[in-house]
């Protein structure tokens, strides 16, 4: 990382990612998958100034015109957050793998927490694997990763911190991930979500082995390096 955010080489690395063909998925074919957009309908600014909604899917002019619309955003862009932004939530963790050596370590830290936070399973992310996810926490300004709030609360916890995750068959085999929460309750709303019976595990980890605690969503969720923690267990009810 640098002492400052290079935006040219952002605005190089988005670029590459918007010229990324698209891919139709087997929900709609209004359903696709692309860096800028999740919906094959998208706005598109006309010659007379006036929006209209259009196909990019079914019209190849279209899908270059639209193209060239987000490449002037691009342009445009003065910070490195207005280029992130732009960015479709499954591709926020693979866009931050490309631009993190031209970032520098406080834009990557808010980068960083804001797309955990956002990615619906960033333990189970293509891009990462847990190892080198540890290492981006550690790499990172905890005072930029965390508010005032968290970072306080982080500092009031005891030594030794009890902590708890909810599985399903989705991730069963990932009890040792990097996510837990400070919260039982909150484990097991994952753990029986999308109308499964999973199981909630336990554990107990030392605070200095905790490398970043989120609250934005209300699940108190604490990242851990799962290597240390001890006494893992099924939770009782």
């Amino acid at each position: 990382m640098r002492k400052e955010t290079d935006m040219k080489g952002v605005k190089d690395i988005a670029k590459v990612f918007l010229h990324m063909d698209l891919e139709k998925t087997k929900f709609s074919p209004l359903v696709i998958k692309h860096p800028f957009t999740d919906s094959a309908m998208v706005c598109l600014m006309q010659s007379s100034g006036e929006p209209a909604v259009v196909n990019i899917v079914e019209n190849t002019e279209m899908f270059v015109a639209w193209k060239n619309q987000v490449e002037k955003h691009i342009e445009s862009a003065e910070n490195v957050f207005d280029v992130y932004h732009l960015i479709t939530k499954s591709y926020l963790l693979a866009f931050l793998k490309f631009v993190k050596a031209y970032l520098s370590v406080e834009d990557f830290s808010k980068l960083f927490a804001n797309t955990w936070v956002r990615t619906e399973y960033p333990n189970l992310d293509p891009n990462f694997s847990q190892k080198e996810l540890l290492q981006l926490f550690r790499q990172s300004k905890q005072e930029e990763l965390m508010t005032e709030e968290e970072l306080e609360t982080l500092r009031k916890l005891p030594d030794t911190v009890l902590i708890f995750r909810g599985v399903t068959t989705y991730n069963a085999n990932k009890v040792k991930a990097l996510s837990w929460t400070l919260d039982q309750t909150i484990a097991k709303w994952f753990a029986n979500r999308f109308g499964e019976n999973g199981t909630v595990y336990r554990a107990e980890i030392s605070k200095e082995n905790i490398l970043a605690l989120f609250q934005g969503r209300g699940e108190n969720e604490v990242i851990v390096d799962p290597n240390h923690s001890v006494h893992l267990s099924k939770a009782e009810e």
